[in-house]
């Protein structure tokens, strides 16, 4: 199975001219993604879901082996801070689940401020159908202990390997499938990153899941279009490390800003 390489987004203006050639239309820049990544993360449906028929026209216009993952409404997250979870649960799948084949995982981020709470995961969990894969970001230092360890692997969601110039998970392995996500590198121009720090993420990876499993790994530094030349990079480094990444641009077609 392969490492799904993608970026957290596709419509970001600093990429035309960087990425996207100068003229082609806005409405014409997933298509052109598409082509060159198999998988994306739709990090603005937290902040407003989309409409069902938006979900349905991305799996329309990209091709058939692509991959979409979510991350979830900020509504469950933040607002209802994963208190009675069943409605929003149910309101975010039936627009999501207009992706058909090509809804990969779904992403629940919870807030800085949201300290450990077993009851309220477990509960959110149990939500979700045993078809769709769910990663948990966790922001609050007082989640990473065994018990919720434990939880997740019980309902095979994945932790959220996330990483950032100022803060960094565990790397702990809950599903047969797993979940990076990196919003920023120490390197120059920020917020890229180094070959040594790419390399050693994928390096990990192979360590934890081998060849055999499906991990997803998304590039959320999309300033100045590191998230697109910090995708190629990896994407070598992890077949040195014995991993088999999906396509990611050629050399010539990330310019950065």
């Amino acid at each position: 199975m392969p490492l799904l390489v993608g970026t957290s987004g596709w419509q970001y203006n600093d990429w035309s001219g960087a990425f996207y050639p100068d003229g082609l239309r806005q409405a014409d820049w997933l298509e052109y993604y598409a082509a060159r990544f198999q998988t994306v993360e739709v990090n603005n449906a937290f902040y407003r879901l989309p409409e069902a028929r938006t979900f349905a026209d991305w799996a329309r216009r990209t091709p058939d082996d692509f991959v979409v993952g979510v991350k979830v409404s900020r509504y469950l997250t933040h607002v209802k801070r994963l208190k009675a979870p069943a409605e929003p649960v149910r309101r975010f799948l039936s627009h999501a689940r207009h992706l058909g084949p090509k809804l990969g995982p779904l992403l629940l981020q919870l807030p800085p401020n949201l300290s450990v709470d077993l009851d309220r995961l477990d509960r959110t969990l149990r939500r979700f159908p045993e078809d769709v894969r769910v990663a948990v970001e966790f922001r609050h230092q007082s989640w990473f202990v065994d018990e919720v360890r434990t939880l997740l692997a019980e309902r095979r969601a994945a932790l959220c390997l996330a990483d950032s110039a100022y803060r960094r998970t565990p790397v702990w392995r809950t599903a047969d499938w797993g979940y990076l996500r990196l919003h920023g590198g120490r390197a120059s121009p920020p917020p890229c990153y180094g070959r040594q720090a790419l390399s050693a993420w994928a390096e990990r990876l192979a360590e934890q899941w081998g060849a055999a499993a499906d991990v997803y790994a998304f590039f959320n530094n999309d300033t100045r279009a590191c998230a697109l030349r910090d995708a190629r990079v990896f994407a070598a480094a992890a077949e040195r490390a014995g991993l088999r990444p999906t396509r990611v641009p050629i050399a010539g077609e990330v310019r950065l800003g």
